[in-house]
């Protein structure tokens, strides 16, 4: 009977972090990440520049994050006959 309760609990979990990993992609949209590569490299010398990056994160896939975290919430409520 504990590992029912301990399935139920991952399952309960899980859905919660995708349900909020949903949210956040809803809200943002996009995630940008900045970084210095080598332009350059003689001798001792580095020559390095500034970019920011973004990555967009499709409204699509925060849907679909969103209904897979209900649906894990609600999956440990179902009862087998």
């Amino acid at each position: 009977m504990t590992h029912g309760l301990n399935k139920r609990r991952e399952l309960r979990t899980l859905g919660v972090a995708v349900l909020l990993l949903g949210v956040l992609a809803l809200i943002y949209g996009a995630m940008g990440y900045d970084g210095h590569p080598t332009v350059l490299d003689v001798g001792g010398n580095k020559a390095t520049v500034a970019e920011h990056w973004t990555i967009p994160i499709a409204p699509v896939a925060g849907v679909i994050a969103l209904l897979s975290g209900v649906a894990l919430l609600w999956a440990p409520r179902r009862r087998r006959a």
